[in-house]
């Protein structure tokens, strides 16, 4: 009997855990290397002290994406909407120069990091569970992650929440 009660508390629990949203990013992914476009490489903490202060949405998204592609033209219709916000573009591109062009025939304008060529493997991906890009994340102007996951720059809950922290 007791084993039956418990089954349903743990599947809960683990429901539960998986739905958690961290408010801060690990020291891993803070640790992660990402390279500017003029070739200084960084970690992702001093990517984010840069903006100290400000509410920032961090745009992980490859030139080679269908997606991606797709839903530039909403990440500006989001920076028009948001004119006070920080853009941080963090590619996987496989090549430098591809990310280069992208960053030129998509018009990402803000701040580009070439992160790696593999989104399934390093720190940073790692540390923010990066299963699809594109990926929207907001970090508020304290440095915490106000919002973790949003897959469409037109996002309600992405929306919801930059309006909060305006």
């Amino acid at each position: 009997m007791k084993k039956i009660l418990l089954l349903p508390l743990l599947l809960v629990s683990l429901a539960s855990c998986s739905q958690d949203s961290p408010t801060a990013f690990t020291p891993e992914t803070l640790a992660a290397k990402m390279t500017s476009v003029d070739g200084k490489e960084l970690t992702f903490k001093e990517v984010l002290e840069k903006h100290k202060g400000k509410v920032v949405v961090i745009d992980v998204w490859a030139s080679w994406c269908p997606d991606c592609k797709k839903g530039m033209p909403k990440v500006h219709d989001l920076q028009k909407q948001f004119p006070n916000v920080d853009y941080v573009f963090l590619s996987y591109d496989r090549y430098d120069d591809k990310w280069k062009q992208g960053i030129e025939s998509f018009g990402t304008k803000g701040d580009n990091y070439h992160v790696g060529t593999n989104m399934k493997k390093g720190a940073f991906s790692e540390g923010i569970k990066l299963d699809w890009i594109p990926r929207y994340m907001v970090v508020d102007k304290n440095g915490k992650i106000a919002l973790f996951k949003a897959i469409e720059a037109d996002d309600k809950k992405l929306i919801a929440t930059l309006k909060k922290l305006q």
